[in-house]
């Protein structure tokens, strides 16, 4: 079983000029490539030549080929490029958070909800950059199609405290800023209430002392003295 592969393609630069190409493959190899110029085809290799020789002996081929992707390919091209319009021209601004898991833990800027997917986060301290421990995030796609990305800054509460730390994401031109204060910071940690923590202590006292009672009354019926 042998296999032929085509591969074509065409480009349409914004002065007009217009390229493409054409590809035979044979076996999963190079085979034929045309050359628009000449109006002939090249050969990959030498089972590729009595073909080449066979076309361009007309070139009927080749100008059909290179008739092809100088008008009809382009013309498709152009149709594709008008019917996706919205889609490749599409720009939304990111939406930038600072998240933390505790206090303790590291202060993540986190990105989402951008397009086109190119985006560069970075952190500054005290208005320079600021490149030490930071780990930067992988790009994830979101499923409306939109992209997320977050950067981690790995510095003890202290020093982010005492200083100026901001994360500036870059986007299509337009830059962000947020600069890391507590009450800037999203979390789901929430301190353990000292009520609840008052309650529980005095409930297992309470469980203590209805023990030892309890324990005191049984040996009291069981007549039990303690040895002096």
């Amino acid at each position: 079983v042998h296999s032929v592969q085509f591969m074509y393609g065409c480009e349409l630069d914004t002065d007009g000029t217009r390229r493409g190409y054409m590809q035979y493959g044979y076996d999963g190899e190079d085979f034929l490539s045309l050359d628009k110029s000449s109006l002939t085809w090249t050969a990959a290799n030498p089972q590729a030549v009595i073909t080449k020789v066979k076309w361009d002996s007309t070139r009927a081929e080749a100008k059909s080929q290179t008739n092809y992707l100088e008008n009809i390919c382009i013309e498709w091209l152009q149709k594709y490029v008008r019917y996706g319009k919205d889609t490749l021209e599409r720009k939304v601004s990111p939406q930038v958070s600072l998240l933390q898991k505790d206090p303790l833990s590291p202060v993540t800027c986190h990105t989402t909800g951008f397009y086109p997917s190119g985006v560069t986060i970075t952190w500054q301290k005290n208005g320079q950059d600021h490149d030490e421990d930071v780990d930067l995030g992988e790009l994830i796609i979101n499923e409306d199609g939109t992209f997320q990305r977050a950067s981690t800054l790995n510095v003890k509460p202290e020093e982010w405290k005492n200083n100026k730390f901001s994360c500036v994401v870059e986007h299509q031109g337009k830059t962000i800023r947020e600069i890391l204060t507590e009450d800037k910071i999203k979390t789901n940690y929430a301190p353990f209430p000292i009520g609840i923590i008052i309650g529980i202590v005095v409930a297992v006292l309470l469980l203590i002392v209805i023990g030892v009672a309890g324990y005191k009354v049984y040996q009291k019926k069981k007549g039990f003295k303690p040895v002096n």
